[in-house]
């Protein structure tokens, strides 16, 4: 199999293709083809149990994917028909569907396919796709007790959470796992900013199929490693513009990418959340505080559902996981260094997702589970705690300045003092150590990498508090509000939040080679193009020596730095490769840059500039 699409595989719970006896020995296995209301076919696979019967009726547990659902053929099973193995050995009626235009289904596929208003009976959208779904399976499929659940983690967590919209009555919980919200914040673009991690998982997405297929069509379009140290191909590619003219010329999703630099009216019909109203069924939200792909999405769903739907059963998990590394236990869990205790999989699998679904499918729907609001993970204590809201409404913000001394403290000093550097777009800041992540489907492990390689770099300024003399939780959100002056039209402002080790923390035996005194632990960071710093939809160009403000929000964190711990706040204007060159020169579609248009800017960080934290009383 090819390497790159190894994560697809583990996401989307195929878990392996040869023949399964124990599934075999328990379940029946049917492929039918599922008529939509426009008419078009989309291909299902159904495993019932063998037991199931008039006196002893079974539910519905559904997958809808763009992964493919393999092994196709009524004589081949899958190894397992769900990653936890409590609901696996619990026994539903487990359902899984290739979504339009994908493998053996029909249609067309679309991108973050957009909802549409439903003003006839034939227009057609995931969510009615799902309530066609959900419809035939509960008539045609003989003794189901009438309740569907749903789940997917990454691109099928999106289809769950759009299937939230399909109103279906059968359809009482639904379980989006890292799922994508908005493109334009999710996956291929940060706050706009293209993600140069993700530069090898367009032929996925981008190459459209002609025929029913059981195999990936798209797998010969896939890039392959050209050397262990995956810095080398983004350094010899080019400009992302090379990049593409080499690589992508006929990729359909790529060139919607390219054409598009602004928020305009192809990525806002894409973004589900203004959609995400009525709903009236159980819905459970998961992330990963170290998911590099989708952690916007789970906040933001969660937090939107809950504004909109007020009387919504509605939770949230987060835990100390990389992307959908809740689906499989590793024993004792790290993500990169950091160890964060011993089979946190299997915790949440056993405590939190079987219940969850046991629950709203085989209890009674009507009542809430016995879960709490919010299931969190703190990374700096290592543990769960429960929260009746998130963020916690016990939380209290503070800000911080960010002082040109380098002190990161609560009192400020003359804001006409600055922290300078000068960016290079030709000598970028490396975003990772870590060579061989560079070759990966995407990077992962540079989300709690130890960041003292970035902190040794001129043109990397820090801010750092001293020892903290007591525990210091951050529950909540983080908005960094900076004031900058630049010689450059342009530029991005890449925020870290790190928390800095002891300088005698001791060594974890299980991490030969890796010293974590003065570990510097990247919590949270985040990109802004200061060219959207007043609107996503208009870009504006950075006037040269002239104050201006730039606001970088970063994504939810629940950290507590411990005493003997130092908090601090890198910033910087380049991070590649994880993110595409910014020339620093304003053009009206930056990712057409060519290198001719790349210029140094000097910036300054004014010690006006302050980040706001939620601080957990």
């Amino acid at each position: 199999m090819n390497k790159l699409l190894f994560l697809l595989v583990v996401i989307t719970s195929t878990f392996g293709f040869s023949q399964a006896t124990s599934v075999q020995e328990n379940f029946t296995k049917k492929e039918v083809y599922i008529p939509m209301r426009d008419g078009t076919k989309l291909f299902t696979i159904i495993y019932t149990p063998k037991d199931i019967s008039k006196s002893n009726k079974y539910p519905f547990i559904m997958n809808r994917t763009c992964y493919s659902i393999a092994p196709y053929g009524e004589t081949n099973f899958r190894k397992k028909l769900s990653p936890n193995k409590f609901i696996e050995n619990e026994k539903y009626i487990f359902v899984f569907q290739d979504v339009r235009g994908r493998y053996m289904s029909e249609g067309t596929f679309t991108n973050m396919t957009p909802q549409v208003d439903h003003k006839t009976k034939k227009d057609v959208d995931e969510s009615t796709d799902t309530y066609d779904t959900v419809d035939w399976l509960v008539k045609n499929i003989q003794n189901n007790n009438g309740k569907v659940g749903q789940y997917g983690t990454s691109y099928p967590g999106f289809y769950t959470a759009v299937g939230t919209l399909a109103n279906h009555p059968a359809l009482v919980a639904s379980s989006p796992q890292a799922p994508i919200s908005d493109f334009w914040f999710d996956d291929f673009l940060h706050n706009g900013a293209f993600l140069m991690g993700y530069f090898k998982t367009f032929p996925v997405f981008g190459v459209q199929k002609t025929k029913a297929e059981n195999e990936s069509w798209f797998a010969d379009k896939m890039i392959k490693p050209t050397s262990e140290d995956g810095y080398l191909f983004y350094q010899n590619m080019g400009t992302l513009k090379e990049g593409v003219d080499k690589y992508y010329k006929d990729n359909f999703f790529m060139q919607e990418v390219m054409a598009h630099p602004n928020y305009d009216d192809y990525w806002k019909k894409r973004n589900l959340l203004p959609h995400l109203k009525n709903i009236n069924h159980a819905v459970m939200t998961v992330g990963g505080w170290f998911d590099s792909e989708d952690l916007a999405g789970p906040l933001n769903i969660y937090k939107t559902i809950e504004k909109n739907n007020p009387k919504a059963k509605n939770t949230i998990v987060m835990g100390p996981f990389s992307h959908g590394a809740w689906n499989y236990d590793t024993g004792k869990h790290f993500h990169n260094d950091i160890y964060f205790g011993d089979s946190i999989a299997t915790f949440y699998q056993k405590n939190i997702e079987q219940p969850f679904f046991h629950h709203y499918l085989k209890e009674n729907s009507k009542t809430s589970a016995k879960l709490p609001e919010a299931y969190m993970f703190d990374t700096g204590k290592k543990e769960w705690k429960q929260f009746e809201n998130w963020p916690p409404k016990q939380a209290e913000k503070k800000s911080f300045y960010l002082n040109a001394s380098g002190n990161l403290s609560e009192k400020g000093s003359n804001p006409n003092l600055m922290s300078t550097y000068l960016s290079d777009p030709n000598k970028p800041v490396l975003s990772s150590e870590n060579l061989k992540d560079m070759n990966g489907f995407t990077p992962k492990n540079y989300m709690s990498e130890d960041q003292r390689f970035a902190s040794y770099r001129p043109d990397v300024v820090t801010f750092t508090t001293d020892i903290l003399e007591n525990d210091l939780t951050l529950a909540g959100e983080i908005l960094t509000k900076l004031k900058v002056i630049t010689s450059s039209t342009d530029a991005d402002f890449i925020v870290k939040l790190i928390d800095v080790y002891p300088s005698d923390e001791k060594a974890n035996p299980d991490k030969p080679g890796v010293i974590f005194a003065n570990y510097h632990q990247m919590v949270r960071s985040e990109i802004m193009p200061a060219r959207f710093r007043n609107s996503f939809e208009k870009p504006e160009a950075l006037q040269p020596n002239k104050e201006t403000a730039v606001n970088v929000k970063l994504q939810d964190v629940f950290h507590t730095f411990k005493k003997g711990h130092k908090i601090q706040i890198q910033v910087q204007s380049t991070w590649f490769p994880l993110m595409a060159i910014n020339p620093q020169k304003f053009l009206d579609n930056p990712r057409l840059a060519t290198k001719d248009d790349y210029q140094k800017a000097e910036i300054k960080i004014s010690s006006g500039s302050t980040i706001e934290f939620d601080i957990l009383k």
